[in-house]
């Protein structure tokens, strides 16, 4: 193990592999959302960050009754996804690669189930990592910017679809994540 266990995800003992949330198949319920948090911390522990945020990326995959238990202990991961960024902003943690770029493209290029909230959610940890990165270092992808013409929507407007479409309460936990830097 390389780095320490991030304290918002939950406790693991064991490397996993993709046979964690591989084996739910289309079912994405509570157990996928906990397995995909447990999967992200074994990614974390063993330094590769860039991995763990994937399995954050997976995490929110998961179709959760409005008032399902496993989120009130382990509530939407933005606040964990904060947490990864600064601990391996300064390359110290393992290949973080660049999220900035990461959640532009995820965002601009969600399919499958539930692909509008996703979508949300993604602009909204482009911005979150925004604040956290240098915007040197971790740039955004501007020829996709160019290319495509893609409008990245405000952050008002990314926190008010997540607000109306998203898990009870998500709105609060993300803008909570953000703490006083944005309002």
């Amino acid at each position: 193990m390389k780095n320490l266990p991030c304290p918002y995800l939950p406790e693991v003992l064991n490397q996993h592999d993709f046979n964690l949330t591989r084996r739910h198949g289309h079912e994405k319920g509570d157990a996928f959302y906990k397995d995909a948090l447990c999967y992200a911390q074994s990614q974390w522990l063993h330094g590769k960050p860039a991995q763990a945020i994937l399995q954050l990326n997976k995490a929110w995959m998961a179709d959760l009754p409005l008032d399902t238990q496993i989120a009130s202990i382990y509530p939407p991961p933005y606040q964990t996804l904060r947490w990864i960024l600064e601990q391996a902003k300064n390359g110290d943690c393992g290949y973080l690669g660049n999220p900035v770029r990461h959640f532009q493209h995820l965002a601009s290029r969600m399919s499958g189930p539930r692909a509008a909230i996703r979508s949300w959610r993604a602009w909204f940890c482009f911005y979150l990592a925004e604040s956290i990165l240098p915007r040197a270092t971790f740039p955004r992808d501007g020829e996709q910017l160019s290319r495509e013409g893609l409008w990245i929507p405000s952050f008002s407007q990314v926190l008010q679809e997540i607000k109306e479409n998203g898990w009870s309460g998500e709105e609060i936990v993300a803008r909570d994540s953000f703490g006083a830097q944005k309002s």
